[in-house]
């Protein structure tokens, strides 16, 4: 690979008269460090992804943690990177920055799941982390994600201190790109046999699993990280019956079985589906190309497919996990859960009947990263979830884990067909108990330099006017988090929001509903969660229940949709 000759083809070709817009997207502005490090498009210029703005982050970061650990002989990293293109190429290029900073570095040998970077940090006593990834954006992206010393990733202070250090570096010649190899050390399969026996050690019905143990699954990783654990993680759970996507286990940046690598979107599980219905499985998982989030598909009463949405499958597991733990009288009154304040109020519910401690948190899972670095020692951590399809249990990993939820929700369905039902039961049982929670996600896409002014416009518009009413119901309360306030719109008393500033607007309507606002952190979007609730009285009234509250949805959305 000739990346002097490469970059230089591809900037004559951006100075092509006719290509005058992508060239103004490529170097309109510097690629921005943000609070979770670089995500953008791959190529050249300084809107890019490249090896040069990947050098300015690496060198930035390292400089701040020269500051922040001064006192330590040896300053310790982890790296992993997923299977988008460059990904190697950029792992390689931090390591050997960071080596040649005189840090000591932990590479490992070839892909890995997110979360295993995490398990790395705190494994190996370090004092941060990278990896190389863009989650499940589209191909043409890849980013740079950055982690503290608890296997988080980076928050206030730290996130801010470290975009200032990075802004330092204005030229490639303060980047020391020349490594040095006896600080890097290759990590591999005997790191993976620790990883995995750790989330082992989260099973809590075993004998459900061994009378269940051919309860057949279908997985697929996307093309992505998760081909080999999420298997390996599901055998030692004790399941014996997991069919792959042969097509989809090939790692690929290209992603060239699907339109996006998103486990959120049907089209990603189409193959893994067609799999289930050829093998008359139980489960279809999928997970995205980190291996930090998974999406599941299940039968419901008529023996049809149907996709669990996020805060579904999050309801389903932490009702799981919280009815075992009570089962097991590991409830001792210092247990807690946490979800962000995007996802269903249904997890507030579940905690409230178990008389577990809740947290709500702002959207992304380094905040409840953040209140499980806060609650160590003194509190046990359960579980918690976002409505995004990121889930974790136990302690020993600081972000949302694909491959320990695989092996857990499939012994919830273990567990429910120990007791003749399925996880759409289960989920019908739970909506009986505590209400009819149903929610939808409306993305809003809008690309470019005209498409981020639209977005910012669309904010400030609903934040000096907001509505007063929404689809002919009145809006109670208004929370505005980069204000800090929530105002209360029959009263007018305004109350303070102790959550750190975030871009975030929320309206709660008279008739339950809830409507949050906010511009993605890391894509061109803008996204609109709107959750209903209505009270279920039998199973029959399912379809008739879920019908209204799709018509509440959908009105809303109507709405904001303009």
């Amino acid at each position: 690979m000739n990346l002097i000759k490469d970059t230089r083809d591809e900037i004559e070709n951006l100075l092509k008269p006719e290509n005058e817009k992508e060239l103004i997207e490529a170097f309109y502005k510097d690629l921005e460090f943000g609070t979770g490090g670089l995500r953008g498009i791959m190529g050249a210029g300084t809107n890019r992804m490249n090896i040069y703005t990947i050098g300015m982050a690496t060198q930035g970061y390292s400089n701040y943690l020269k500051m922040n650990f001064s006192d330590k002989n040896q300053i310790k990293l982890a790296i992993a990177y997923d299977c988008r293109n460059n990904s190697r190429l950029y792992a390689e290029t931090c390591a050997n920055i960071f080596s040649a900073n005189g840090f000591y570095v932990y590479l490992f040998e070839d892909l890995r799941p997110t979360p295993e970077l995490s398990f790395a940090i705190r494994h190996f006593g370090c004092q941060g982390g990278v990896v190389i990834t863009a989650s499940h954006n589209p191909k043409e992206y890849n980013g740079f994600k950055a982690y503290w010393d608890d296997g988080g990733q980076l928050i206030s202070p730290h996130d801010v201190n470290v975009i200032t250090e990075v802004r330092k570096i204005t030229d490639i010649s303060q980047i020391n790109f020349e490594g040095n190899k006896k600080n890097i050390e290759i990590i591999g399969e005997e790191f993976d046999e620790i990883y995995l026996n750790n989330i082992s050690k989260l099973s809590l019905s075993p004998d459900a699993i061994e009378r269940n143990k051919d309860l057949k699954i279908v997985y697929t990783p996307i093309h992505g990280t998760g081909v080999k654990l999420v298997p390996e993680s599901l055998k030692k759970f004790g399941f014996k019956n997991i069919y792959n996507i042969e097509e989809q286990d090939k790692t690929d940046g290209n992603f060239p079985t699907v339109i996006s690598p998103n486990p959120e979107n049907a089209d990603a599980l189409q193959m893994a589906l067609d799999k289930a219905k050829e093998v008359d499985a139980d489960i279809v998982m999928a997970t995205d190309p980190d291996g930090d989030r998974v999406g599941i598909a299940v039968k419901n009463n008529t023996g049809e497919f149907v996709l669990l949405n996020g805060n579904q499958t999050g309801a389903v597991l932490i009702y799981y996990l919280v009815k075992k733990w009570q089962e097991s009288g590991k409830l001792k009154g210092k247990e807690y859960i946490v979800k962000t304040i995007v996802t269903s109020e249904l997890l507030v519910d579940i905690a409230n009947k178990f008389d577990v401690e809740y947290y709500d948190v702002l959207t992304g899972f380094k905040y409840i990263a953040d209140i499980m670095k806060q609650n160590e020692g003194k509190k046990s951590f359960i579980g918690g979830g976002e409505e995004s399809y990121g889930y974790l249990a136990g302690e020993f990993v600081r972000d949302k884990d694909a491959v320990m939820s695989c092996a857990l929700i499939a012994e919830v369905a273990a567990w429910a067909k120990d007791n003749n039902k399925s996880i759409f039961d289960l989920l019908i049982d739970i909506y009986l108990e505590f209400g009819f929670y149903k929610e939808q996600l409306m993305n809003l896409v809008r690309k470019g330099k005209e498409g981020a002014e639209e977005i910012v416009s669309i904010m400030t518009n609903l934040r000096e006017t907001p509505p007063i009413e929404i689809s002919g119901s009145k809006v109670v309360l208004v929370k505005d988090y980069l204000q800090s306030t929530s105002k209360d719109m029959e009263t007018g008393v305004v109350e303070k929001i102790n959550l750190p500033s975030s871009n975030v607007l929320q309206f709660f309507l008279h008739d339950g509903s809830k409507i949050s606002v906010r511009p993605s952190g890391t894509e061109p979007k803008i996204k609109f969660y709107v959750s209903v609730k209505d009270r279920l009285e039998n199973k029959a009234d399912y379809e008739k229940v879920n019908s209204k509250l799709e018509g509440r949805i959908s009105q809303i959305l109507n709405y904001f949709d303009k």
